[in-house]
């Protein structure tokens, strides 16, 4: 193993179990940073009391961390408008609604299509879709893919909702959707994706709560 990946932040969804984090030097919710250590075992099944931190709940409860049936298919569509193509794989989306809530024009709510690569001008999308924080989104100019952002890695605890990585730390043993960014993700922290780990906005259905974070 080089010396880089040594040095690499990294995060391993453990089966059945919290997800073991090492060498993450950031880690924030909306209040503000929190405390890091060299290892870091963070709740994924949605039960712990010491929220983000693991307490041993998901034996107590059997949570299990397979991927369920009736998830939405892992399928990347592209749109293409004038000077720009949009790729989009619902598979992996956080429903965040920054793109239906930051440009409804393109981003089209009950629609189909849903999106119209045509309905704005290619700056408004492209600042759009770099708002996705799950990497179902990302868009080509000119025959060149423009998917990753540039960033420290980082886990922000968003509220009541997923883990939001960014900067790229290792996902180990993990398989990524058809274009997945490997760079900026959303990792299920509810406990009730079909899809975990990723997150599949169903923390909004069961009304998932974090009052801490």
């Amino acid at each position: 193993m080089s010396s880089d990946a040594k040095s690499k932040p990294s995060i391993k969804p453990t089966p059945n179990g919290p997800y073991l984090v090492e060498r993450l030097q950031t880690l924030a919710n909306r209040r503000a940073p929190i405390a890091t250590k060299p290892t870091m075992a963070l709740c994924r099944c949605g039960g712990s009391a010491n929220k983000p931190f693991c307490d041993g709940t998901h034996a107590k409860i059997g949570f299990s961390s397979a991927k369920l049936e009736g998830r939405v298919p892992d399928k990347r569509d592209n749109y293409r408008g004038p000077d720009i193509v949009i790729h989009d794989n619902r598979g992996i989306c956080a429903h965040a609604g920054r793109c239906t809530d930051g440009l409804a024009s393109v981003f089209r709510l009950k629609q189909e299509p849903w999106i119209d690569a045509k309905g704005s001008s290619r700056d408004e999308i492209i600042a759009t879709v770099e708002r996705c924080p799950s990497g179902a989104l990302s868009y080509s100019v000119d025959g060149v893919e423009h998917r990753d952002r540039e960033g420290e890695p980082a886990i922000f605890v968003s509220p009541d909702g997923p883990y939001v990585v960014t900067g790229g730390p290792d996902l180990v043993d993990t398989a990524r959707g058809e274009g997945a960014s490997t760079e900026h993700f959303t990792l299920c922290r509810c406990g009730g994706s079909k899809n975990k780990p990723f997150c599949d906005g169903t923390h909004w259905y069961i009304k998932f709560a974090d009052e801490k974070n």
